[in-house]
């Protein structure tokens, strides 16, 4: 993966502000990557600790958690997300009626 299309998307990430959320196909339209959410996760998955990406604001398609239900990192999420005032219910953050999913950002209920 090309150096300049993983920074992309963690400038991206970075930018989703506090109590908002991102889904990896988003990101990757956003970063003008369009069709690479898979790269999405690569990239979150090969950040540098040192960058301290919000990884936690970027859930898959329908604002679903895309970690395996169970796992500490499906734990981690949904814990990181709600002290932000995110409401996640069974594993899916809860959307208000106005916002799309395929939209990049989008406020949750």
């Amino acid at each position: 993966m090309r150096a300049e299309a993983l920074e992309l998307i963690w400038r991206t990430v970075v930018a989703i502000p506090r109590g908002e959320i991102a889904t990896y196909g988003g990101i990757a339209r956003r970063a003008g990557l369009p069709g690479r959410a898979r790269m999405v996760g690569h990239a979150l998955k090969v950040a540098p600790r040192g960058l301290a990406l919000p990884w936690h604001r970027v859930v898959a398609a329908g604002g679903r958690i895309a970690f395996p239900k169970g796992s500490r990192q499906y734990a981690e999420q949904g814990r990181r997300l709600r002290a932000e005032g995110v409401d996640v219910v069974r594993g899916r953050v809860l959307a208000s009626a106005e916002p799309d999913l395929d939209e990049l950002l989008w406020k949750p209920k």
